[in-house]
This record gives C-alpha cells, sequence and structure tokens, in this order.
C-alpha cells in the first residue's frame, strides 16, 4: 500500500474515532493529524508545532501536545524516549513494525525492518514459554556520516557512552603516566565508556574495574576505535 492511501486510511479512521467520540475543536485536531502524517520523522511537540504553523494553522502548542497524546491513545502516533532525551512522535501505521539505529552524536534516528530478527524474537520468546505482547529494539551507536567526520585518533573526554576503545597514548609528562599506571591504566588497555557528561567526570572500564577520571584528564588520554576482531564477542572466521 502506498504511503498515500495509508494516509487516506489514517485521515478516514481518525475522522471516525474522533467524531464517533465527540472530541472538542475536531476540524483543528484533523489539521495536526494531517500535518503530523507528513512529516516522516520523529518530531517533538515543539517540532510538531512549529511543523503546524509553517501549515498556516495558529493553534497553541499545549493543544498540539493534548492532540498528538489523543493519537497515540487513538493508536496514531507512538511516543518514544530515546537515550532518556526528549519525548518523540512518529506514525503508527497498522500491521507495520520498524526499529531504530539511534546516533549518540548527532541524534540522527534511523528506522530499519528486518524479517530475520523478528522471527530470531519470536523463536527466543517460545523457547522461555514466554507470550510477546510488543516490543522495541533500539541500536545506539554512531552514524555513517558522524563516522566519516571522526579522526582515527581522538582524546578520551570526546568519546561516547557505550564506546569500546583502546588506549594509544598519553599526552604528558612522567608524572601524568605514572598517576595513570597507579590507578590501573595503561597503553594498549581496551576500555568501555561508561559515562561521559560535558565538563563532568568521565567514567570507563578497563578490565573489570570502573575508573573515574576529570575532564582534563581524559583529555590526556589518547585513544582509538576497537576493529571489529578486536571486540568482545566477535566472530572469527578462520580461513
Amino acid at each position: 500500500m502506498t504511503s498515500l492511501a495509508i494516509h487516506k486510511r489514517e485521515k478516514e479512521q481518525f475522522i471516525k474515532l474522533f467524531k464517533g467520540d465527540r472530541i472538542d475543536r475536531f476540524e483543528d485536531r484533523l489539521a495536526v493529524l494531517e500535518v503530523f502524517l507528513n512529516i516522516e520523522k520523529h518530531v517533538t511537540a515543539q517540532e510538531l508545532t512549529q511543523a503546524v504553523h509553517a501549515a498556516g494553522h495558529h493553534l497553541e502548542e499545549a493543544f498540539v501536545q493534548e492532540t498528538i497524546e489523543m493519537m497515540c491513545h487513538y493508536g496514531f502516533a507512538q511516543a518514544s524516549r530515546f537515550d532518556n532525551g526528549q519525548v518523540r512522535y512518529e506514525h503508527r501505521h497498522l500491521g507495520q513494525h520498524h526499529d531504530h539505529l539511534v546516533c549518540t552524536k548527532c541524534r540522527k534516528i534511523i528506522e530499519f525492518e528486518n524479517d530475520a530478527i523478528e522471527k530470531l524474537q519470536e523463536q527466543i520468546a517460545s523457547t522461555y514459554g514466554f507470550h510477546m505482547l510488543q516490543h522495541k529494539m533500539e541500536l545506539y551507536g554512531i552514524c555513517r556520516e558522524c563516522l566519516a567526520h571522526r579522526e582515527d585518533l581522538l582524546s578520551l573526554d570526546a568519546a561516547r557512552p557505550g564506546e569500546r576503545l583502546k588506549v594509544v597514548a598519553f599526552r604528558g609528562g612522567g608524572r601524568l603516566k605514572m598517576r595513570l599506571l597507579t590507578m590501573g591504566l595503561r597503553i594498549g588497555d581496551e576500555i568501555e565508556v561508561i559515562t561521559n557528561i560535558n565538563r563532568g567526570q568521565v567514567v570507563i572500564a578497563s578490565d573489570f574495574n570502573r575508573l573515574v577520571l576529570g575532564q582534563g584528564l581524559a583529555s590526556k588520554i589518547m585513544v582509538s576505535a576497537l576493529t571489529c576482531e578486536e571486540r568482545p564477542g566477535s566472530l572469527k572466521v578462520q580461513s
């Protein structure tokens, strides 16, 4: 079914349900739906309000917020809070399901569908005797565009939570190197970034130990991304 046909069906069902329940300000709410259906991305209530205004409808943000929440209730939209950020809304078309790739650097959200993953999830649920009602998958990482502009070598304070890295060098004198060695961090160590809050602490995991570093100290530690072969759990193909 084409997008145009899907949107036509959604509008027809919206009219039937909202009129049937005698929802107030029906025409204004229908205008919000029409604008929302023409947005092919995840939007906040504020961004949706801006799009509604751009379409020539001067509706207050509180009204748009209330309407999109109603649309979630009736199954025309669904809300997600990616990476504990702002609530974002997307279409919820009946009979369709997709998962998400979320870039932790530029916040881009990529939708994808994979029948093999869907079937595997059903198999896993069945193995445990679990009756699955609904599910969602969110994969967090760094998108292709951000990776293309990223240097091979970076300071630890620029790394993102969840990244697995290798310590390559220390930028500083002997006292700094000795301090890091005393903490248990050495060149060649593989680490995972647990927390990195701007101008705050950087928490990393190294050899089953948690280390807490200030931003200044983290900026002196040079790291590089692990290759696929170096990542824990990677499959190694025998030649």
